[in-house]
């Protein structure tokens, strides 16, 4: 049968395996990937986190030995999550402002070790340190305060950076933190740490596993829903984008990941700032759970949904099957 028209065959480009790497539109390499880690006390530590299968917590020894391994693997960024000791909670949280606390000692730690060959994202918020779960000082109702814990989020940004962070990464979404940051870094003579802002981070079904984690989740009073987004609202997550790069943000996060895709192409087309996502853990714990029932591979799994992120608009992307992920990147 003759076309009366030009014989457009898209399937020609793919015929081949490397026709389809010549044309292939996006690529995911280590480079793009953030390593999230659990710090904990003791000495020679390793503690299964029962809800995150495959991942710990790790004293700080520990820590330094995943720092290294992210080095030879080509992961560029550690991102770093204390599970304080319930002793040292509070209601205020005061354990984040210890200069020489679990996140403060692991920063100085890989930095000792490793130097500038990899990066160290601290998470600015108070739910790892208070003895209620909140992010941030809460009133006699419950409500959580705004400009009362940003001032505690000052605080804690320059304790991490005296320690040696490179990100900081307020997770705690206050109105107005990002701009108290970044001028606090700029008075503390840490110009060129970063401000990387949850800038759309939602009230989530997918925290589960993160919270049993850092230790807070049986600790948690009431929800969040007061000062994280409805996960119903994505032109508010513009309007939170646009306020954190006008404070100084220079970069901005989407959490969760996958169920937000639309958010990070938005936020990417409207902005054109470096936008990352958290494939947060319960986002993981699908994955691990899918490939345990034998419902489909995990190594195809877990790089086709990495690669999504990077189909989206993300510049990079924090996850915990980073190191998975890279080795089979490096093949």
């Amino acid at each position: 049968m003759t076309a009366s028209y030009p014989a457009i065959r898209l399937r020609r480009t793919r015929a081949h395996a490397w026709s389809r790497a010549l044309h292939r539109e996006h690529v995911l390499t280590p480079a793009e990937l953030i390593w999230p880690l659990f710090v904990t006390e003791g000495d020679g530590v390793e503690q299964p986190i029962a809800s995150l299968p495959g991942v710990s917590r790790w004293s700080v020894d520990g820590i330094v030995v995943r720092a290294k391994e992210a080095v030879e693997l080509g992961i560029p960024c550690l991102a770093l999550f204390p599970n304080t000791q319930p002793e040292r909670r509070s209601e205020k949280g005061e354990e984040a402002l210890n200069p020489d606390n679990l996140m403060c000692r692991a920063i100085r730690a890989i930095k000792d070790a490793c130097g500038n060959d990899i990066g160290v994202l601290t998470d600015v918020a108070l739910d790892p340190y208070t003895s209620h779960g909140q992010d941030g000082l809460i009133d006699e109702e419950g409500y959580v305060l705004n400009d009362a814990t940003m001032e505690m989020l000052v605080k804690q940004a320059l304790n991490q950076a005296n320690a040696g962070a490179d990100i900081i990464a307020p997770s705690d979404m206050m109105d107005g933190r990002v701009g108290a940051i970044r001028s606090a870094l700029e008075e503390g003579n840490h110009a060129n740490v970063q401000v990387m802002a949850y800038a759309a981070k939602y009230a989530s079904a997918f925290y589960g596993p993160f919270r049993d984690a850092v230790g807070s989740g049986g600790l948690l009073k009431g929800d969040k829903k007061s000062y994280q987004m409805d996960p119903a609202n994505s032109d508010e997550a513009l309007r939170e984008v646009a306020l954190d790069i006008a404070e100084g943000a220079d970069s901005v996060m989407v959490k969760p990941g996958l169920p937000y895709l639309d958010i990070v192409r938005r936020v990417k087309e409207r902005f054109e700032v470096p936008v990352f996502a958290y494939q947060v853990s319960g986002e993981y714990a699908m994955i691990e759970a899918a490939a345990a029932a034998g419902a489909g591979d995990r190594d195809a799994l877990v790089l086709e949904t990495l690669l999504a992120f990077r189909r989206a608009g993300c510049s990079g992307v924090l996850t915990y099957h980073a190191a998975h992920a890279a080795r089979l990147l490096n093949g």
